[in-house]
Formats: structure tokens, sequence, C-alpha cells
């Protein structure tokens, strides 16, 4: 009898209980980065978070939101939801990457990826030397155009996918 109760105080216990919002992320290989693969003569070349080959920043192509982010960032892990979301709605339209920066170890940004649901590609700057191309400070959103250049970034959090939407239409013409 004292079994059963248990059960059932267990049963209403968990059934009363907010669902979880948790989303495993994964390290997804950088291979589907789109490149211009006639200016790989120089740049700051990344490698992957997976370990394998990233990418050299000047060879990326658009349209492309790239977000600067490390896992000791707070405002950081803020953002990770709307991309997610975002994400899902823009797959085949805009190329969503994230460059991880200056941690501790790589296993650190893996852990963070996998923890905040990220399911994009992510390039590791473990040393600082993208600050050369985004400048200092996380988090920053770029934006980068169909050929390559730079049409905007935002610095600091976006605060809710429509600001994401809004600035992705704004900057690359692309509408969600």
């Amino acid at each position: 009898m004292k079994k059963a109760l248990g059960v059932i105080a267990l049963l209403l216990l968990t059934a009363c209980s907010p669902s979880s919002s948790f989303v495993k992320g994964e390290v997804v290989s950088c291979s589907s980065i789109p490149q211009d693969q006639r200016m790989l003569d120089w740049g700051i070349e990344l490698r992957c978070l997976d370990g394998t080959i990233g990418g050299q920043l000047r060879t990326l192509k658009g349209p492309m939101i790239i977000n600067v982010w490390g896992s000791w960032c707070g405002p950081c892990k803020e953002e990770i939801p709307i991309f997610r979301s975002f994400n899902e709605k823009a797959k085949g339209k805009v190329f969503l990457l994230g460059v991880d920066v200056e941690e501790s170890s790589i296993e650190d940004g893996r852990k963070f990826v996998e923890e905040n649901g990220i399911t994009w590609p992510n390039l590791y700057d473990p040393d600082g030397r993208s600050r050369e191309y985004f400048g200092m400070g996380v988090p920053v959103t770029w934006f980068i155009a169909e050929d390559g250049s730079v049409a905007g970034k935002k610095i600091g959090v976006i605060t809710d996918e429509s600001e994401l939407i809004t600035l992705t239409n704004k900057y690359l013409g692309v509408k969600l």
C-alpha cells in the first residue's frame, strides 16, 4: 500500500512540474559553410569546433549571419534560444554560423554548444586572432552579403527574434 501511494505521489509531482525546454545541441561539421574558394590565398583561418578544418573569414559568402560568442558570456547564452528559433525559419535562406572566441579550452565550447541547443556550425578562435576581423567584445552579430562583404552588424545582445528578423531583412534583404 505504501509503495502504491509513493508511486501515485511521484506521478502527481511529475505531472504538475513544468515541461523541460532543454534542447540538446550538437557540434556540427563546418564542411557546409559557404566559402568563395577563389579567395583561399590568405586571411584569418579558424578551425571548426569539431576539430576539423573550418574556414578563412575572408572567404565566407552569404547571405550569412555570424554570431560571435563565448561560453563564459552570460548575454551570449541568453541569445541562443532566439538564434535556435530563427535558424529553423531561415534554413535555406540564410546560413547561420557561430564563432566561439577566447575559450580556456575547446571542450568548454563544445559543452556549451551541446548544453544550449546549438545545431549550426561553429568556428573556434582560442587565441583572439579573429579580433582583427570582428573587433573586441561579445556578443556581436554580423550580417554577410552574398558577395562576402559585411552588410551590417549588431553589437550587443539580440533581444528577441523579431529584432533578428528585422535586421536580416534590413542588411541582407531576406524576408522570413
